[in-house]
């Protein structure tokens, strides 16, 4: 029998690393739920047509599908082959899959919206904290099966919400002691750039090509341009856009003089502004900055556009979101307006574990052993720890009668604090003994004494 291996891309998570991502996880909703969100969850699944179509081409092409049950049945034979025949030529075909693993938080949330709009009260502000599924290449920091975090306010256009996603943002990051520096743009100033390149419908082509400027720089981004039909003149002027530095402001009043004939530009710019101008932060502790390289290159969004990067580390994102005024018109119900942002946990659980940010306490499981050292000792022993539980005291008895040796073991491999021990004598006297297995230090209480204990 082969070694049994994992899918590429995925990974098995023990005790230690499952209570960090928890930690990650539980910080985050504690901050969703102090600005009232409320948390959701939607199935792994998805209807293929659901999601196709709503990332682009790029994202489209990372999309896992599902084969449909029964195509290995002999009834299905010449119809599975035509199916294959289809999809190798760039088509998909219902008779080979109709459903995918969800790509995103977003659209699924954007298609529960759709089905259940006259049940929810607007504005309707929700958190979801589950797996996503990318057909991405696996490398540092990129998992084909990974979590995400999202916030979403839809039923409201103001850009309050905004600030307050900012906000959050900055609270959970500050309570992971990640300093961070929150980037900002909006799609608007992007369409007004396209808008100075020949035309709107140039829009998708130049964002995709910038959201590549960090992976590749701005040689590579120029080529693709014109791989993707821009001619030297309109790749120039992306590329002076793109070198545009200098404070918020400076930014801002650059673009404002390059922007002045674009009413679509003047709104992005004026966007900016009023979310510039409100108090975001609760910490101090992290830079909101106007990134005008920031592109994000989903076709869904319409307005101001996050993206949030930890500092003095190498990694890709960890956050981003944006506006999307009219995702539930893609499926059939117009009109309600959204903005969200998501935390990428698995790339947060890297950084802190590379910066060493981690509190120890975040890795701690059992903090008492009971020695089980008889029938009658282990009964009383199985009382007290029953007793300590009840206190919120995290125990365990060993599962059998062993050498003193063979316990110590045990308690040294789980990393167990305390030791607590009765034998024939102590059960007689009422006593146990406590032996702090870090210092090495013992002590006897009696059982009454073992209840007040601080472990």
């Amino acid at each position: 029998m082969s070694k049994p291996t994992l899918p590429q891309g995925t990974r098995d998570f023990g005790p230690d690393t499952v209570r960090k991502r928890l930690y990650i996880t539980d910080s985050i909703k504690q901050v969703f739920e102090l600005y009232g969100f409320e948390p959701l969850e939607t199935p792994a699944m998805e209807n293929l047509e659901t999601l196709m179509g709503k990332y682009g081409e790029e994202g489209d092409k990372l999309i896992f599908k599902i084969l449909n049950n029964g195509l290995n049945d002999p009834k299905n034979t010449d119809k599975a082959k035509t199916a294959f025949e289809n999809v190798l030529a760039g088509k998909n075909d219902k008779n080979l899959t109709e459903r995918a693993l969800k790509y995103d938080l977003t659209i699924p949330f954007a298609r529960y919206i759709a089905m259940n709009h006259g049940q929810l009260t607007f504005p309707y502000k929700r958190y979801q904290v589950q797996p996503v599924w990318r057909a991405d290449r696996p490398q540092k920091g990129r998992y084909r099966e990974f979590y995400q975090c999202d916030a979403d306010v839809v039923g409201s256009t103001s850009l309050i919400n905004e600030v307050e996603l900012i906000g959050i943002y900055d609270r959970v990051f500050a309570l992971l002691n990640i300093p961070v520096e929150i980037k900002i743009n909006n799609r608007k100033i992007l369409a007004a750039l396209a808008e100075s390149c020949g035309g709107l419908e140039k829009m998708t082509d130049i964002t995709v090509a910038i959201d590549k400027l960090d992976k590749i720089g701005i040689e590579k981004v120029k080529e693709e341009l014109q791989q993707r039909g821009l001619n030297y003149l309109q790749v120039d002027i992306i590329a002076q856009y793109l070198q545009i530095e200098g404070t918020n402001i400076q930014k801002l009043d650059h673009i404002t003089s390059l922007f002045a004939n674009s009413e679509t530009g003047t709104q992005g710019i004026k966007d900016l502004k009023y979310i510039l101008d409100y108090p975001y932060s609760l910490s101090g502790k992290n830079e909101l900055q106007v990134d005008l390289t920031l592109a994000r290159g989903l076709n869904y969004y319409t307005g101001a556009i996050f993206e949030v990067k930890a500092k003095n580390i190498k990694m890709g994102s960890i956050g981003g979101g944006g506006r999307y005024d009219d995702l539930t018109g893609l499926f059939g119900v117009p009109g309600i307006p959204g903005v969200g942002i998501s935390f990428g946990v698995d790339r947060i659980y890297d950084v802190l574990e590379e910066l060493q940010l981690f509190p120890d306490q975040v890795t701690g499981g059992t903090q008492v052993l009971f020695f089980n050292l008889g029938i009658a000792e282990s009964k009383k022993a199985f009382a007290l720890m029953q007793q300590l539980r009840a206190k919120g005291v995290r125990c365990e008895i060993y599962h059998e009668q062993a050498k003193f040796d063979k316990q110590f073991k045990y308690a040294d491999r789980k990393h167990i604090t305390y030791a607590v021990m009765i034998g024939s004598r102590e059960l007689e006297n009422e006593t146990c003994n406590i032996k702090n297995l870090v210092t090495g230090e013992q002590l006897t209480f009696s059982f009454n004494e073992l209840q007040a204990y601080t472990f």
